[in-house]
Formats: C-alpha cells, structure tokens, sequence
C-alpha cells in the first residue's frame, strides 16, 4: 500500500470506522485529533490567522485525507448527533517522538556531525508546540469541550525551518556550516498560523512551555534515549528524511 493510500486509509476509513463505533455503542465523547494543514498555507507577513471556520484548502494529499476525515465528523454530529470534537493543532516538538521528524531528526544528525538538510530556503514556517502542553489541551478538551465544535491549538510560536536549524546547532555547540539546502518537497506550504482564542477563551487552557525552555531539555531527553532512538530507527528502516 502507497503511503498516499496509508494517508486516506487512516484517515479518512479509519475516522469513518471510529465514528461508526461512537455512535453504534454509545461513547459520550469522540475527540478526533487533526492538523492545522488542512487550512492551506498562510502567506508569509500576513496579519491574518486560520480560525476554527475558516474553509479548508489542504495543498498535500496528508492534509487533504485529514480534511476528509474532519468532514465525517462534521457530517456524523449533524446527521446522528453523534459527540464528535475535532482538534487541529500545529507542529509538535519534545520527546517520543519518531526521529524522522524535523527536530529530532536534526538533533541526531547534528549530534553526529552530519549536515542538516533544510528545503528551499528554509524560510517555511511553522508553530512549535511541546508536546505536553498539547496534551493537556486535548485532556481539556475531552473534560470540557463542546460536541460538535472545532478547537485549534497553537502556542504562537512561528519559526522558520532554517531558524530551527541554527537553534538546534547552537545549543549542541556545533557549526552552521553542518546547514545543507536541498531541493524543495512537492507542495510544501509556506506558513501554518492557527488562532488558538478560542480554546483560550472558552475553556481557559494556555501553553505553559517556551520554546527556549522545552528545546533544550528535548535536546538532553534524546541524547540520553539514544538506545529508543536506534530501536526505532531499526524497526522502521525505510525513513531517510524528516516529514
């Protein structure tokens, strides 16, 4: 099976399956967890933020099975009412998390002296939230959130992938000469920027960690988890490059 196909499998019959079971046996809440690329790219120094209404324009086919998957949602709570709450929230950061992506991947080739292949430019930007802190607002959610409503979840930490690269060398101690540009990915947004007020707002839930205190301590959790990180490499031997 084709990753593109994993992507609508998941996402959009496996949502369809999920909410199949929430409705046929009674579950009292469903929260489906999705992601701030199914509203599209923001242009870079535009003022204006996605909010909870705003239509979506997915750019890649991850986002757009995403997108599908949040339209059953949408279409199971108003045709059976079923207690649906979906969640888009931006780009994740701290430990556990699989060392293809971005972070953790240029943690582990900055730490072995490798060059940090950044796309493009580099100027593509994304929020960074710590991964606890999205936890907690999905814990909130599930205690208080509304059936049938959409909740973003940001830190409003936008930061462009060659800033994240020089952060990460910097803090290891290493040259940024190990800064390597490559060819740009297919469809790779320019800039993700979600409004979270409205989580803020009505269910009072903040982000408790900066960015410049939880990177340096994802940094020291992955060099002292080396042994997880092999492990995991070894089992999914056919990642080469961040997603």
């Amino acid at each position: 099976m084709g990753k593109r196909l994993i992507f609508i499998h998941s996402n959009v019959v496996g949502t369809h399956t999920l909410l199949e079971l929430v409705k046929n046996y009674k579950i009292p809440k469903f929260v489906q967890i999705s992601t701030d690329e199914v509203y599209g790219t923001v242009d870079p120094g535009e003022e204006r933020q996605f909010l909870e209404d705003s239509p979506f324009l997915p750019n890649v086919p991850y986002a757009a099975a995403k997108a599908g998957g949040d339209l059953m949602c949408r279409a199971y709570f108003n045709t059976y009412n079923t207690p649906v709450i979906v969640t888009h929230c931006s780009n994740n950061y701290g430990p556990f998390q699989h060392p293809e992506k971005l972070i953790p991947y240029f943690i582990f080739r900055a730490t072995n002296n490798q060059s940090l292949p950044v796309h493009g430019d580099g100027k593509h930007v994304r929020d960074w939230i710590y991964v606890r802190d999205h936890c907690e607002a999905i814990d909130m959610i599930l205690r208080k959130g509304k059936a049938g409503e959409v909740y973003n979840i940001s830190s409003d930490n936008e930061i462009p992938t060659i800033e994240i690269a020089k952060i990460i060398l910097d803090l290891i101690g290493k040259s940024h000469s190990l800064i390597n540009y490559v060819s740009d990915r297919p469809g790779n947004d320019r800039r993700y920027s979600i409004s979270a007020e409205k989580i803020k707002n009505e269910l009072g839930w903040t982000p408790k960690h900066t960015f410049e205190s939880a990177m340096p301590k994802t940094i020291e959790w992955y060099q002292h988890n080396i042994d997880w990180v092999e492990r995991i490499k070894e089992r999914d031997q056919n990642f080469t490059d961040y997603i």
